[in-house]
């Protein structure tokens, strides 16, 4: 009995091994709506990678109309987790991306969280202004963690869903397209995903950027990207990947802004809790395959 409990302990010990070791800065893209008042194990996760007691953390709520009530909740939050040190950076005027004080901030900073609200209003403030360059420079170097939710996610890629409707069959008039932030270049973003029955808008975006990759974020669900590509599903939903780089026909160039479009050979990939997705080989990973495949 005594030897097998050895050997257990052992393949279990082996079987960590083989994981890929968490890097401490990453970036979470929430779907919008996670849980603030219950486990806020999507909140939490952001804490913890920020420096848990260490983190000093900033709170952008410019894309919400009402940033001071915004502000000051998150700020409240992540104060009772333990914090070292939460301000809200209140930028309401592109100028204040040039504010000193604010920059001196950034530098100290292991946590950025952008809040909800209007994505074009966020990125009307902060797209181009040295405060938003050194805060994607930091991310991208492994300094910082970034989150963002709802709004905060959209603008998380290059290209970025700045609107559009639901429901309907994919058709280029269903989405608008605006240039995002460009922190994960790469991705095209849509939040509140299943809850809004927004698969149609993501695949209206995909279908004029198939270089890119789709990723549909369901409420309370946070798609965090690791430094090295791998992508883990936290959080009650799901992650829809969409994948259109061997897409073999489209019709979007060729019919009108209201009329279906023809989108051929995709590959989509529902992904749920301790899910994982490869970004640089574009492979999905089972929660319980994650140990036998690496």
């Amino acid at each position: 009995m005594l030897v097998s409990a050895i050997m257990l302990q052992l393949e279990k010990q082996l079987q960590e091994t083989k994981m890929p070791p968490s890097t401490t800065s990453a970036i979470l893209v929430i779907g919008g709506a996670e849980d603030k008042v219950h486990g806020r194990e999507i909140l939490h996760t952001f804490w913890n990678r920020a420096g848990s007691s260490e983190a000093i953390i900033g709170i952008i709520p410019s894309a919400s109309r009402e940033p001071v009530l915004i502000g000051e909740r998150y700020q409240r939050i992540y104060e009772e987790m333990g914090a070292k040190l939460v301000k809200v950076l209140d930028i309401r005027d592109r100028a204040q991306g040039e504010d000193p004080t604010f920059q001196e901030y950034v530098e100290e900073c292991t946590g950025i969280f952008l809040t909800g609200g209007d994505q074009l209003r966020l990125c009307g403030l902060l797209a181009d202004t040295p405060l938003m360059e050194r805060i994607r420079q930091r991310v991208q170097l492994g300094e910082m963690t970034i989150a963002g939710t709802s709004a905060g996610a959209a603008v998380m890629g290059h290209h970025m869903i700045a609107g559009g409707s639901s429901g309907e069959c994919p058709n280029r008039a269903l989405v608008d397209m605006a240039m995002g932030l460009g922190i994960i270049p790469e991705v095209i973003v849509d939040q509140h995903f299943h809850n809004r029955n927004r698969m149609s808008r993501l695949l209206s975006a995909i279908s004029g950027y198939p270089e890119r990759l789709g990723i549909g974020i369901d409420e309370d669900t946070c798609a965090l990207f690791e430094k090295d590509g791998r992508i883990q599903v936290i959080g009650r939903g799901t992650v829809t990947i969409v994948d259109a780089r061997e897409m073999s026909y489209t019709n979007q160039s060729e019919v009108g802004a209201c009329d279906p479009l023809s989108l051929h050979n995709l590959r989509i990939h529902i992904l749920s809790y301790g899910d994982c997705y490869y970004l640089h080989q574009h492979q999905a990973i089972a929660k319980h395959e994650q140990n036998l495949n690496l």
